[in-house]
């Protein structure tokens, strides 16, 4: 009585320390509260008020770019390689949910014996094999979660490509349409320098100008030739890029015109300039909390998720296995003793397997599966910590094209002013082509920096919505 009564002790005890290991996952890793750093021009919101809760359908408007990344996640490779993982990740789950199921096996066997000169003694057996592991203590159950968490990492994997590759054919996108306003731009000049070459030249003519004045001018005017040549094979480049990215050999990319379309917020309609990388528009959302939204914190999440779960398993393996089986069948071997015809066969069996020593593999596994915990725990705070950096980042760029938009602009102004007096000045003799020449050149610079400064702003509120989780269908 007594020894029945301490087994069913030591069978409680057992039951009781391995409830824990059916124990769930819960994120229990604290965020810090002020991710994104603190700025007087982030306009905050919550739920679809937010940038980052917009599809990247509602954020990019212009048609072009649409129907372009839609191209783009339809044929990348990278992207399709992502899908597979994510099949590949679904296949294991799939196996790993069928851990509960019987193992059932089909072994037929026979045989031909002789001894001296006696007849040969033909025996089979047809025997239907069935196994199944009983899960007490979460072996099986711990091993399926983590599977699942390992799919839900393939996810955010495949979804992290998705955003980059949206992300990136933007940027390369608009990259093009900074080029054709450059082009525009250069072209425009080529002509007014055209024409200032050919009065300065008449003026040679004429004995009014040195041809010191023409070679000056000449030279400007071939350096813009140069430039116009230079964004012809940038424009080729990216091209070429965006085909990479579809998968694709090279071809041109149709584009809309720079300002046709507006990016995000209603605000910006119909305004290309400083609204559009303005941050008092920019709703962000609630620091740290929308930050979730990114798939490289989901994916940590979910690491952390599977850790949690092989520690879980790595605790299992202290406890005992019970697995039972049977075979059922025919046979006309019973024993030693040859039946014709055969006999059915039925036989069941447990078995209970309790490790005892296994060397310190047991004890090992699951010292390195709680420190993969731990260091996975840190590694999430820090994934989250350069995603804020990331957004403080994006907005710092945001704040520096607003501040510099009205200054190019009016510079731009000034110089037009300053170019078209200075080139009166020399039709009349008053001024030398030194002052046009200048004029001329510093007016191209202040062009193209307003262009590129345009660019830049609407690159940074790219990078904003992706930094935010924003990419979403």
């Amino acid at each position: 009585m007594k020894k029945q009564n301490i087994i069913l002790l030591l069978a409680a005890v057992l039951m009781l320390s391995g409830c824990g290991l059916f124990k769930k996952y819960e994120q229990k890793v604290e965020a810090p509260a002020d991710a994104f750093g603190t700025s007087a021009d982030i306009a905050e919101a919550t739920g679809d008020a937010s940038i980052s809760a917009m599809s990247w359908r509602e954020f990019f408007t212009d048609p072009l770019l649409q129907q372009l990344i839609d191209s783009v996640l339809a044929g990348n490779t990278d992207l399709n390689s992502a899908r597979i993982a994510v099949e590949k990740s679904e296949a294991s789950l799939k196996a790993a949910r069928l851990g509960y199921a019987p193992s059932l096996t089909l072994a037929p066997q026979g045989s031909l014996t002789r001894f001296d000169d006696l007849p040969w003694s033909k025996t089979y057996a047809l025997p239907l094999q069935l196994s199944i592991d009983l899960d007490f203590f979460g072996a099986i159950t711990n091993k399926k979660r983590a599977a699942k968490a390992v799919k839900m990492q393939a996810e955010m994997q495949k979804e992290a490509v998705r955003v980059n590759l949206i992300s990136t054919t933007a940027q390369q996108y608009y990259m093009l349409q900074l080029l054709d306003r450059e082009l525009d731009i250069l072209i425009q000049t080529d002509s007014l320098w055209r024409a200032s070459l050919d009065t300065q030249r008449a003026l040679w003519e004429n004995g009014k100008a040195y041809s010191t004045a023409v070679n000056q001018l000449e030279s400007s005017y071939l350096d813009v030739k140069t430039q116009i040549v230079d964004v012809h094979r940038a424009i080729r480049e990216v091209e070429n890029a965006i085909c990479v990215l579809l998968g694709v050999t090279p071809r041109h990319i149709e584009r809309a015109s720079w300002g046709t379309t507006s990016l995000h917020h209603p605000e910006a309609l119909g305004d290309a300039g400083q609204r559009m990388f303005d941050t008092q528009y920019l709703r962000i959302g609630v620091p740290a909390t929308m930050l979730e939204l990114r798939p490289d914190i989901r994916m940590a999440n979910f690491a952390m998720e599977e850790a949690f779960y092989n520690t879980q398993s790595a605790r299992a393996a202290f406890f005992p296995s019970v697995t039972l089986s049977g075979t059922v069948g025919w046979t006309n071997s019973a024993g030693g003793v040859v039946m014709d015809p055969g006999k059915l066969l039925l036989n069941f069996a447990g078995q209970l397997m309790q490790p005892v020593f296994a060397r310190g593999k047991i004890r090992a596994a699951h010292k390195i599966a709680k420190l993969t915990e731990e260091d996975l725990r840190k590694k999430y705070v820090q994934t989250v910590v350069n995603a804020g950096n990331q957004v403080n980042e994006a907005m710092a760029d945001c704040q520096d094209a607003r501040e510099k938009y009205g200054f190019y602009t009016r510079q731009v102004e000034v110089l037009r002013e300053a170019y078209r007096g200075t080139h009166e000045l020399m039709d009349a003799g008053k001024a030398s082509y030194l002052e046009v020449l200048s004029a001329q050149e510093r007016l191209l610079s202040a062009q193209l920096n307003e262009a590129t400064n345009l660019y830049n702003g609407a690159r940074s509120v790219i990078a904003l919505y992706i930094a935010l989780g924003g990419g979403g269908e």
